[in-house]
């Protein structure tokens, strides 16, 4: 609740009160699909200038791809699949996997730190659709996906590695790791408008993203798992997705683990993008 003062043509100065909270939501029923876009859009823009100012929100999409890449083939290689070439193909989609979802971490941080500075506070006055300020940093965010995807492939290639599916199915790779970044940065985005501080949100990502992680197929084949652990990873939706991109990079298949992995990705918006408009909306 606010108090705004008003001086009407021949009258004296008059004071109103004024619910902003109400008044902000009736203007943002009024933004229309196609302002919704530009204002993402916009916002999206503004992300991507302060990742060009701040060169170290992609140090997690360029060095580290790099040196996981071959930190795992090297000391891993030889154990599990007798070479590093032969491990190569098993490595390289679980890395990306595995960078990807690294990746989407940021994205929450990053939204915290902002409602913490008061970045926001900004917006409450605005007619602006409630989930553009959401939505605008995780599409500038595809950039940083593309660029772990793209580096990670590049690496493997500089090291041996040659995708049995072309082009076009290392293309359809690192679009599906793109998907799947964009939609699991929703489960972390809600996470930075539920948590108090960016140190708690990192915490709480870094739990969800270890066990999904390496709790999967990533790194070893789950067949080598004990029973009860290979049951949760075949089921682990990281072990879909990880699947799927195995599956177009080196042959070139569109399988039924595309299909499953697409479907994950579309339940995990479905319940956690309105979770986190909702939450934000809480915030303003």
């Amino acid at each position: 609740m606010s108090t705004l003062t008003t001086t009407p043509p021949g009258d004296a100065t008059q004071r109103v009160t004024v619910d902003t909270g109400v008044l902000d939501r009736r203007l943002a029923t009024h933004v229309s699909l196609g302002q919704t876009v530009a204002q993402t859009m916009t916002l999206a823009w503004r992300a991507t200038m302060k990742m060009r100012r701040n060169f170290e929100q992609l140090f997690d999409v360029t060095i580290q791809p790099l040196l996981f890449t071959a930190m795992f083939a090297y000391i891993f290689g030889g154990a599990i699949s007798g070479s590093v070439k032969d491990y190569l193909p098993v490595i390289i989609p679980g890395l990306i996997g595995q960078t990807v979802l690294t990746a989407c971490i940021a994205t929450g941080v990053q939204l915290r730190e902002d409602m913490d500075k008061g970045v926001f506070d900004r917006f409450k006055v605005l007619p602006i659709a409630r989930i553009a300020p959401l939505a605008g940093p995780m599409v500038a965010d595809l950039v940083r996906y593309a660029i772990a995807s793209t580096l990670t492939f590049g690496t493997g290639i500089a090291m041996g590695y040659r995708p049995g599916g072309g082009v076009l199915g290392v293309f359809g790779a690192i679009l599906l790791a793109i998907v799947t970044g964009w939609s699991l940065a929703w489960i972390f985005t809600w996470f930075g408008t539920v948590g108090k501080t960016a140190q708690g949100v990192q915490g709480i990502s870094l739990m969800v993203m270890f066990p999904l992680t390496f709790l999967s197929n990533a790194f070893v084949p789950t067949a080598t798992m004990p029973g009860w652990l290979r049951a949760f990873a075949d089921v682990n939706p990281v072990s879909h997705v990880i699947s799927a991109i195995r599956e177009l990079a080196n042959h070139g298949q569109v399988t039924a683990e595309v299909g499953w992995a697409v479907l994950g990705c579309a339940v995990v918006v479905a319940i956690f993008a309105p979770l986190s408009v909702r939450s934000f909306n809480r915030k303003m």
